[in-house]
């Protein structure tokens, strides 16, 4: 792809028809035909776009990303409770298994 630039106050001139220059004899950099000038916008037209779409995902994902941060922070002490409770119903039901153990343990003694 080449590279042209087009400054203001640079006006092609027309030539008058008896006097056919070629051309060449103007600076490859200042020229730029219509239709480079026409792809050069529409390139920067979806260029502008894309990045408007990109930026409009980014908004949407640090959205969801903030929201899924304030449900974890919402649940969080609600696990910790749950841990707790389930610690304690193991707790519990190893007492209970235990106190069962006796029980046949005497069940077993006094069928002797």
């Amino acid at each position: 792809m080449s590279e042209t630039f087009w400054e203001p106050g640079v006006a092609e001139q027309p030539q008058p028809e008896a006097n056919h220059q070629e051309p060449a004899a103007e600076p490859a950099a200042l020229t730029m035909s219509v239709d480079d000038f026409s792809a050069l916008e529409e390139r920067i037209v979806r260029a502008v776009e894309m990045v408007k779409r990109e930026r409009q995902a980014r908004a949407g994902a640090e959205e969801r990303a903030n929201h899924a941060e304030a449900q974890l922070h919402e649940q969080t002490p609600r696990v910790e409770n749950l841990e707790k409770e389930v610690h304690a119903l193991k707790a519990e039901r190893d007492h209970v298994r235990q106190r069962v153990e006796r029980l046949l343990t005497q069940l077993d003694a006094l069928e002797l």
